[in-house]
């Protein structure tokens, strides 16, 4: 029985098909199918979608590829507003996180380019533009909340409109 299932092991890991690593070509490819626009060489694109301009910068060398969109300028974000994206890089900013670059208060995803899928690139590019939307009130880059609720619920208060920042 043993020596049956150890057998079964390696007939289904080896004959899995193997993903395609993902290189420039496919991430085009990818923009394509979706129809999102872009503009750009490969490698440094700009995304035009859901009222949002992201940058898009890949090293194939160096096994790397990042996205972010510039939300407000760091000079105009609160300390409160810096603590809380702080917390929410930890609660509810799941993949994509907030940052600083160049000025700017920025989302971001980074990942290692061989080992990003289509549907993980597609679902980046979605939680940039929701992080950066939602900065000011639940800063989340999803609906899914990860971590203690009370926490969550702090943020969500002190980011009530009639409340100073």
């Amino acid at each position: 029985m043993r020596l049956l299932l150890i057998l079964c092991f390696f007939t289904t890991t080896f004959s899995l098909p193997a993903q395609g690593k993902m290189n420039l070509r496919k991430m085009e490819k990818a923009f394509r199918k979706a129809e999102i626009s872009y503009e750009g060489d490969p490698g440094a694109w700009l995304l035009y979608t859901q009222d949002h301009i992201l940058l898009v910068l890949s090293d194939e060398e160096n096994n790397r590829m990042r996205i972010f969109t510039p939300i407000i300028e760091a000079a105009d974000a609160s300390p409160l507003q810096l603590e809380k994206m702080l917390r929410a890089n930890f609660h509810s900013a799941l993949d994509a996180k907030y940052s600083i670059h160049d000025g700017f208060v920025v989302s971001v995803f980074t990942h290692p380019l061989q080992e990003l899928s289509r549907e993980q690139l597609l679902d980046a590019i979605d939680q940039v533009i929701t992080l950066s939307k939602t900065f000011g009130t639940t800063y989340s880059s999803t609906e899914l909340e990860f971590g203690h609720p009370e926490e969550q619920q702090s943020i969500k208060e002190d980011s009530k409109p009639n409340k100073r920042t």
